[in-house]
């Protein structure tokens, strides 16, 4: 197992070295969101990742309603990576979770079905070696993650990952120095 952080341009600058030191072996790093944004600081994550020596995968914000902008998000999240010109030695995730609740905003249908062929589409259509991010609560309710066949990355805060996918991540609380992080396991 390794010990590793996700991290996005809300994270502001990232003190690489210190999160060797503090045991961290791998980053997984925001390149995208929605259909046309990219992350501001993925590039510069992605180089100071690997000059630290660290193994890197990516993940892509999901603000799609449909299949059509799930595939659209593919193109953009594929798009950001191709732009930075970047390696990326693990996979890119797609999550789509409603964190800051835009899609309840906007009368999205929390439909298992739904959102199970909008992840289908976003795998299928990026090309990359790709899986999917949720919450523990999302892939028992939201996302039928068994008949996908991917990568599972499950967020589970606490002692226990009940999905023991590729991926867990453990805590929002992972400090390194003065800085708090996302937590994650690499099996």
């Amino acid at each position: 197992m390794k010990k590793g952080i996700d991290v996005s341009e809300n994270n502001g600058t990232v003190d690489w070295r210190a999160a060797v030191l503090s045991g961290i072996e791998f980053a997984i790093i925001r390149c995208s969101m929605g259909q046309f944004e990219s992350d501001a600081l993925f590039a510069q994550n992605v180089a100071l990742a690997h000059a630290a020596g660290l193994q890197v995968g990516a993940y892509h914000y999901s603000y799609a309603m449909d299949k059509e902008q799930s595939a659209q998000e593919a193109q953009n999240c594929k798009r950001a990576i191709n732009d930075a010109g970047v390696l990326l030695e693990l996979p890119v995730f797609y999550d789509m979770e409603d964190a800051d609740g835009w899609k309840a905003q906007h009368n999205f249908s929390f439909n298992k079905n739904k959102i199970t062929n909008m992840c289908q589409v976003f795998i299928n259509d990026i090309g990359l070696d790709s899986g999917i991010y949720s919450s523990h609560f999302w892939l028992c309710n939201y996302i039928d993650w068994q008949v996908l066949q991917c990568t599972v990355w499950n967020a589970e805060w606490g002692n226990t990952d009940s999905v023991r996918g590729y991926m867990w991540q453990y805590t929002d609380k992972f400090k390194i120095g003065t800085n708090v992080f996302d937590g994650d396991i690499l099996y």
